[in-house]
Parts: structure tokens; C-alpha cells; sequence
């Protein structure tokens, strides 16, 4: 393993530590709005810091970009980005929902080259380095390799935050869900994606995301043999907030199928991916 990739899975690992002990005492949270339907609590805060503490200990000269704002503005001029999720389905985490995780990409100069997506409940360790593969617990993985849309279990997530363009969404779930085997919506988009590099979904799309729920989960689609792109199909997804992942036939199918709505879902103007908090 990547001495770098060594040190996140540490960090990931830590934060999974203590979100599973902290899942056993869910009504003692505290928990905040930060805005319509998205909540925070001290759980993802001290887990984002516990993150952040474990990489810079190693690593005092990166960056970080966190989604509730640990070490914000630190080496700004860095070229080694940490972009991470302490918790990504935090809703469904506060629930007692068991589908959540941590999220952990490093960018180096523009490009993601490390990725962890680690499951605390399942204790499932997705990796990734750039040029080596992506694993599911050490074991190699890839995308899944059906060639029709109509054979195929898509994933997705709702645009939970801003209802401006639910119509338009709607639409779109229901043209995927006439010409696919299936649809689900788990609620941990991260996971999501990881789910699509270990073929357990043969593809995914979702509008309004943030850059620390896709770039783990980009890496380990693209190492798993997949395509990630915006609703175009092209590369702008990392923080155009638009995502489409799947094998590389099943990904051509899906832009096609999703292309009717690109037009509308510009013109209403997807809220644009958040800065993480102050």
C-alpha cells in the first residue's frame, strides 16, 4: 500500500472508530441545521477532526478541504489537497439508518491519486491509487459488466436541500426507472460510488454534490475500470456537482437517458456545490 493511502486509511479508520461508538448513544447528540433538510452534529465534527489531526501530523504542508470546515485556508498554496467527509449520510446516521461512511481523496495538483472509503458499520475498506487498482478489502474490484440499461440496478440520491428542481429530478428517476431493472437511493453518495466500482450497482447519477462526497469514489470508480462524468458525460464533475458513474457501456446509455433534463435542470441553476462551514 502507498505510504500516503496508508496514513488515510488510518484516519479513516479512526473516525469509523468513533462513529460506531458514538451510534450507540444516538439520543445524547447534539445536532445543528446548517440548512433545509442538512443537519450536522458533534459527531461529524469530531471525526472530521480526528481526520484532519492523523494527516497533518503526517503531512504539516497540505491542505485540507472538509466538508464542516477543519483547517480551512491552511497551506493554501499546497499541491496535495486532502478533500474529505467525515461523515457522508449523516440523516441516515442520526436515524440509527445503517448506510453511511467516511470519505478520504487526496488531489495531487489537480488530480486525485489516493482514495479511502471506509463503512464503519460493515467494516468495509474501499481503496484506490491512481494507476493501481481499486479493493474492497484488499481484494481487487471492478465495475460490473452488463451492457444494457435495461438490466441494470441504478443508484441515485434525491436533491434533498433545494426543492427547486424536485420536478425536474423526479422526471428524471422516472425515465431511469422505465428503462432499468431498478433504482435506489440509499442516502451516502461516497458510498454510492463505491458501490459502483465494486459492480454492485452498474451505475449512478445525482445533482447538487460537493466536491468531498465525489473525489474518493471518482478515483475508485475510474481504478475499477468505470467512467465518472457530469450529466454531459464530460469532466467537469468534481465541482460542477453533477455526476454520472457506471461501466463504460452502461455510462454512454445513461448520459443518453439523462440528456433530455440537462437543459431544464441548467436553467433553474442546481444550487451550486456549499463552501464548507466557517
Amino acid at each position: 500500500m502507498h505510504p500516503t493511502l496508508t496514513i488515510a486509511v488510518k484516519a479513516a479508520r479512526r473516525a469509523g472508530n468513533f462513529i460506531n461508538r458514538s451510534a450507540r448513544d444516538l439520543d445524547l447528540l447534539t445536532v445543528t441545521t446548517k440548512g433545509p433538510k442538512d443537519f450536522v452534529s458533534e459527531v461529524d465534527r469530531k471525526a472530521e477532526a480526528t481526520i484532519v489531526e492523523t494527516i497533518l501530523d503526517a503531512y504539516p504542508d497540505h491542505a485540507i478541504l472538509a466538508e464542516e470546515g477543519t483547517a480551512k485556508g491552511a497551506n493554501a498554496d499546497a499541491e496535495n489537497l486532502w478533500i474529505i467527509d467525515p461523515l457522508d449520510g449523516t440523516t441516515n446516521f442520526l436515524h440509527g439508518f445503517p448506510q453511511y461512511c467516511v470519505s478520504i481523496g487526496l488531489q495531487h495538483r489537480g488530480q486525485i491519486t489516493q482514495a479511502v472509503i471506509y463503512d464503519p458499520v460493515r467494516n468495509d475498506l474501499f481503496t484506490a491509487t491512481r494507476g493501481r487498482g481499486a479493493f474492497l478489502n484488499d481484494r481487487r474490484i471492478r465495475v460490473s459488466r452488463r451492457d444494457h440499461l435495461r438490466d441494470c440496478l441504478i443508484g441515485t440520491g434525491f436533491p434533498f436541500r433545494d426543492g427547486s428542481y424536485l420536478d425536474t429530478y423526479l422526471l428524471m428517476m422516472k425515465a431511469m426507472i422505465e428503462q432499468t431493472a431498478g433504482l435506489r437511493r440509499p442516502g451516502a453518495a461516497a458510498l454510492d460510488l463505491a458501490y459502483v466500482a465494486a459492480g454492485f450497482y452498474d451505475g449512478f447519477w445525482e445533482v447538487g454534490l460537493n466536491p468531498w462526497d465525489v473525489a474518493a469514489g471518482s478515483l475508485l470508480v475510474q481504478e475499477a475500470g468505470g467512467l465518472i462524468g457530469d450529466l454531459s458525460g464530460e469532466g467537469d464533475y468534481l465541482h460542477g456537482g453533477q455526476v454520472i458513474a457506471a461501466n463504460p457501456k452502461v455510462f454512454a446509455q445513461m448520459v443518453t437517458a439523462l440528456a433530455p433534463f440537462r437543459e431544464e435542470l441548467t436553467r433553474k441553476r442546481p444550487p451550486k456545490p456549499v463552501d464548507p462551514a466557517p
